[in-house]
Order: structure tokens, then C-alpha cells, then sequence
């Protein structure tokens, strides 16, 4: 029956994206859905943007081992990166009227920032999109016990093939579904298994000492470390191409805005319940992840829950995964499309330029896919993709948002020094984090470039 169930799942998916696919009529449809998505859905497709493997396996595992202290980068950090985006650059970058990051960076800073920004960012999806693809694989795999390899190769093409014929359309429509599975599979599971242990109050007082404690030792190496498991997904995530083309598919920038911030809330109060869910596992099947943490929910569903649960708990799971899947594919190949292989064509029709995006797509899954199997360590793959856009695109999106003074020559070694610093520290393993050296050093190459060196002025973005 659970098998069934799944099956029908993904077949349904499908039909779902190929029936949102009838509203792409042009490259604009499918990057960013015609700029029209309404509140509603906006909301649910930014929500689903990092909604996915490492959220409910991933962090699960984190605080099952660290409590709250080992959760800070998921989702504390994913919520503070939409507030920050709805606060200081929602607004600004819906008035470039842009499709990708990209062309933010060649409209600000000149062609080769653009070229520089899109060979930095496309890279760093590859782990992202892997990992998630590892943790579909696990999923059927479990459900329906067939290999985790064959499972891995069918759940990416599935995705592949929905954001191939959709784009953002696709993408928008079946998160919107997938985010209402979502929620009610987490609540209902969270409701039925906090009333099993005991109550809320009750969980709360034989939870291990520890668990909710939110701030580190008072030390500096302490806090360091603390602050660059804020920054990680916090600042690291704003300069992303999937955050800014689900920001770009609303239909106004007021739209987009307020979504940001609806995003923020049910990202945490959402992403919360399943560390509360875990916290309870643990207090009555203590057994559970003794091998791996991270399979401690999957292991109750399946040996303790009824099959109405099982069937929630899946279908909640499968929708996260894939709906973070989706956009993350769609984000790197548009980046591909418009801003690598676009320019080698003149006078490109709207057609071609469709179609070329459409190739991006299937490109960039079968690399993911490739990944995929070359690790299947989902803490591993998701770690190697979200420090870069941090240390290398960070600063020069800020600087260029909010000072006039930021120029080609200061983005440009702004990126380069950023990426230096950070494989350097990383190369020398020094005490303080790859990721705050990085930082610094972008921040030392925004204002000597721009302080230094003069630059022919480029056409100004809308304010």
C-alpha cells in the first residue's frame, strides 16, 4: 500500500508539472513564471527553496546529537537569510527587472563580474542538488526496497523531467502543493507524538541537559564558530540565483517582499517540529539512529507508525526533497543559459533561447546525478556548496546595493581575493573559520578596488 502510494505520488507530480508547463509561452515564462505568482503561492514556493533533505534528515540528526546548538546553520540560519533578503533586498533587486544574479553583476559592474559571478555560482549547486538526490534515493529505497542507486537515478529524472517541461511554472505549482503536504504531515505527526510522550510540558523536563541551550561558552573560539553557523546560510545564501528567482516570479515587488517575510516565519515554526519530533523519538524508542542518526524519523515511521502515518510522514518527506530539487536545478541552468552560453549567440530568438535553457536543465541533473553516486554523504555534499556564494558574492551584491562608490574594479578583486582567502584558510586549516577569512578578505578587495581604481561607470541599476 505504501509502495502504491509513492508511486502515485510521483506519477501525480508529473501530470501536475506537465499541466503547469501549458503557461510557458516564452524564456520568461519559464525562468520566472511571467513575474506574476500571488502572495500565496510565492510565500510557499520561497518557503520551499532549502525545505528539503538536510531539514528533515539532516538537522534532525544535528540536534538529536547537539541539540539546539547544532541546528543554528538550519534552520535558524535559513530563516534570518529571508528576513535579511525581505528587509534589505527584496525590493531593490525586483526593480533591476533581471532574470538571474548574474546580470545584476554585468548591469552594476560590466561583463566580466558577470562571467566570474556565473562561474562561481554554478559549481555550487551541483552538491546541493546531490544531496538531494541521495536523500530521494534513501526514501524509495526504504519504501519500496528497491536499490538506492536505481531509486537515486529515477526520483532525479523525475524532477529533471517536470522542471524540463515547466521551468519556474512547474516549479511554482508543485510547490505550492507539496508545501500544504508538507504541513500537514508534520503537524499531524508532531501532534500524535508529543500526545504519545506525554504532553509538550512532559517532553520538555526529561529532554537531556543541554538540548535548548542557544548560545556557546564564553569564548572567542566558542563564538567564532557559532557566528559562521549563522553566516553560512544566513548571508551565504542571499547571493543565489534560486532565492532571487523565486523573489523575481512575484508579481509585484510588494508581493515579494512580504513573502520573504511570511517565508522567514514558516521556515522556522515549520522546520522546528521536526527537531520536537526527534526530541520525543528519542524519549520513547531511545534504540532509534543507533547506527546513524539521521534515520532516527525514517526508522519510527516505519517500525512504529501505521500505515496512515507512514503514508504522511513520505509524502511530507518526498515533498520537501523534491520541491527543493526542483528550483535548485532550475537555478544553475538558467545561470548556464543566460549568462555563459546566451552571449555566444547574437540576435538569439525567444525560442532558441528557451530551448537552450531547457538543455541547461537536463545538463545540470545529470551532473547532480553523477555527484550523486560519486557521494552519498548528504552532510558532505550539502557542506561543499554553501560557503562559496558567502566569500565571493556577498559583499559585491551588498556594496553594489547600498554604495554609490563600488565600482568594476572593486567587485572583481572583491570576488577574487573572497574565494583566495577562503581556499587559503582552508589550505592552511587556520583557528579561525575559512569562511570569516573570506569574508574579510572580500570585504579588503571591495574597498581597495573601488577606493584605488577608477572604472568607466555602468549603466545604473533601478533604486
Amino acid at each position: 500500500m505504501l509502495t502504491g502510494f509513492v508511486l502515485i505520488y510521483l506519477l501525480i507530480t508529473i501530470l501536475i508539472g506537465r499541466w503547469a508547463a501549458r503557461r510557458v509561452k516564452s524564456a520568461g515564462d519559464f525562468i520566472v513564471a511571467g513575474r506574476s505568482l500571488p502572495l500565496g503561492i510565492s510565500t510557499c514556493v520561497i518557503f520551499a527553496t532549502w525545505f528539503g533533505s538536510e531539514t528533515m534528515l539532516g538537522a534532525t540528526s544535528e540536534f538529536a546529537q547537539h541539540g539546539l546548538l547544532g541546528v543554528i546553520e538550519d534552520p535558524f540560519g535559513a530563516s534570518l537569510c529571508l528576513l535579511l533578503v525581505g528587509l534589505f533586498y527584496a525590493r531593490k533587486l525586483y526593480r533591476v527587472n533581471v532574470l538571474t544574479f548574474c546580470d545584476y553583476f554585468r548591469v552594476r559592474f560590466g561583463k566580466k563580474a558577470e562571467i566570474v559571478s556565473a562561474l562561481l555560482m554554478i559549481p555550487s549547486y551541483f552538491g546541493w542538488i546531490a544531496a538531494q538526490i541521495v536523500a530521494m534515493g534513501i526514501v524509495i529505497n526504504t519504501v519500496m526496497g528497491v536499490s538506492q542507486e536505481t531509486a537515486m537515478v529515477a526520483s532525479g529524472l523525475i524532477v529533471m523531467c517536470y522542471t524540463y517541461m515547466g521551468g519556474m511554472w512547474s516549479v511554482s505549482v508543485t510547490d505550492f502543493i507539496q508545501t500544504i503536504m508538507i504541513i500537514i504531515g508534520i503537524l499531524v505527526i508532531a501532534f500524535l507524538v508529543v500526545n504519545e510522550a506525554g504532553g509538550i510540558t512532559a517532553v520538555v523536563e526529561r529532554a537531556p541537559a543541554g538540548t535548548f541551550r542557544f548560545f556557546p561558552d564564553r569564548d572567542w573560539h566558542s563564538w567564532l564558530h557559532y557566528m559562521a553557523a549563522w553566516f553560512t546560510i544566513g548571508l551565504g545564501s542571499i547571493p543565489q540565483q534560486d532565492v532571487f528567482q523565486r523573489l523575481m516570479s512575484a508579481k509585484s515587488e510588494r508581493v515579494a517582499q512580504y513573502s520573504s517575510y511570511l517565508g522567514a516565519l514558516m521556515y522556522l515554526v515549520i522546520g522546528s517540529l521536526p527537531l520536537l519530533i526527534v526530541l520525543c523519538a528519542k524519549q520513547l524508542y531511545p534504540g532509534l539512529g543507533a547506527a546513524d542518526p539521521s534515520t532516527i524519523l525514517p526508522e519510527m515511521v516505519m517500525q512504529h507508525g501505521n500505515l496512515f502515518i507512514q503514508i504522511l510522514f513520505f509524502g511530507a518527506l518526498l515533498s520537501a526533497i523534491m520541491s527543493t530539487t526542483s528550483g535548485a536545478i532550475l537555478a544553475p541552468a538558467t545561470v548556464l543559459g543566460e549568462n555563459l552560453v546566451k552571449p555566444f549567440f547574437k540576435d538569439i530568438s525567444d525560442k532558441k533561447f528557451l530551448l537552450i535553457i531547457r538543455f541547461s536543465v537536463v545538463l545540470v541533473s545529470l551532473i547532480s546525478i553523477g555527484m550523486a553516486f560519486a557521494s552519498q554523504d548528504i552532510y558532505e555534499l550539502v557542506a561543499s556548496s554553501s560557503v562559496l556564494s558567502l566569500v565571493s558574492l556577498f559583499v559585491p551584491l551588498t556594496a553594489g546595493l547600498y554604495w554609490k562608490r563600488a565600482n568594476q574594479a572593486g567587485a572583481n578583486l572583491s570576488i577574487l581575493l573572497g574565494t583566495a582567502g577562503y581556499i587559503y584558510s582552508e589550505w592552511m586549516d587556520t583557528a579561525t573559520p575559512p569562511l570569516f577569512v573570506g569574508l574579510l578578505w572580500s570585504i579588503a578587495g571591495m574597498l581597495i578596488g573601488s577606493l584605488c581604481w577608477k572604472s568607466e561607470p555602468q549603466e545604473a541599476p533601478a533604486a
